[in-house]
């Protein structure tokens, strides 16, 4: 899949291309996925510095057969860095990792560390700071665009009100049965993109009778229903699987949800229970 869209600032997003995810990969393992990915015709490959993978899917983009200019690479700044010299320093590791002169797309993984996610600390000053080291190298050409993820309306709106550059993106947690409408309003306002990671709820709502029923109308899986909800909501969408079956499942979205079917997607009871996916942030072993 191809993207296109160009942000205000002249950097390439979308809101209708597929990106593939690499969490729970690490090194060893994600080459091939990346490969695989990209061979399928996925262009945009999602990691981060918490996922300990950039060395392996750096592997993968230069062993992909596709040139650099063609792919979309976003990476995160880990959650734990908060000062200017520490965003500074893993940006230039990050593209050392992955061998690249330059990342597509940098995002702040979380406003806070992950093990005070959603905690009373709101680390304001601190993501100031480390947006202006974004900024800076957005401005000296080592990313392309910069943007944050888990952010919350109040801490976009601490970015917003003194940042030289706006959020391009927020990457944040949607997926039908948890679909934060108010957040999603909020950025698409200020032209900020959402994306949805975990769009699959980790697998969760697979066997949710309802969604069933939904997926069988229209003769698609439960995930790819899924998947083309959060796209009709105007979201990109980041699916993670090292399964190239997967992958091309979830590339064929051919078809559209019905509005009155869109209503009852997102209606559907909200998920408590991730299951093994249920200590959220990952990094942190916070219980969610």
């Amino acid at each position: 899949m191809v993207f296109g869209h160009k942000s205000q600032e002249g950097n390439v997003t979308c809101t209708r291309c597929f990106r593939s995810g690499t969490w729970l990969l690490d090194d060893e393992q994600a080459a091939q996925p990346v490969r695989d990915a990209v061979s399928i015709g996925y262009r945009h490959i999602d990691t981060a510095q918490a996922y300990m993978n950039e060395v392996g899917v750096g592997e993968g983009i230069h062993s992909s057969g596709v040139a650099r200019e063609k792919l979309f690479i976003t990476t995160k700044v880990a959650a734990e860095a908060k000062n200017y010299d520490a965003v500074t320093q893993s940006i230039d590791e990050s593209l050392s990792k992955m061998m690249l002169d330059y990342i597509d797309l940098l995002i702040i993984h979380s406003p806070q560390p992950w093990k005070e996610f959603r905690e009373e600390n709101r680390y304001f000053e601190e993501n100031k700071e480390v947006w202006k080291a974004m900024e800076n190298a957005y401005k000296t050409g080592k990313v392309k665009a910069i943007g944050l993820s888990n952010f919350l309306q109040d801490d976009v709106e601490n970015i917003l009100a003194s940042c030289e550059i706006k959020p391009m993106v927020n990457q944040i947690l949607a997926h039908v049965s948890n679909t934060p409408f108010e957040l999603i309003e909020f950025c698409q306002k200020n032209d900020i993109l959402v994306e949805a990671y975990s769009p699959i709820a980790h697998g969760a709502v697979l066997d949710y009778a309802e969604i069933k029923v939904i997926a069988q109308k229209y003769g698609v899986s439960v995930a790819q229903l899924c998947l083309r909800y959060d796209i009709q909501l105007g979201l990109v969408v980041i699916p993670k699987t090292a399964n190239s079956d997967h992958m091309r499942i979830n590339a064929e979205l051919d078809f559209v949800i019905s509005d009155a079917d869109m209503e009852t997607l997102k209606n559907v009871e909200h998920i408590q229970d991730y299951g093994e996916h249920s200590f959220f942030p990952v990094f942190g072993g916070k219980l969610k």
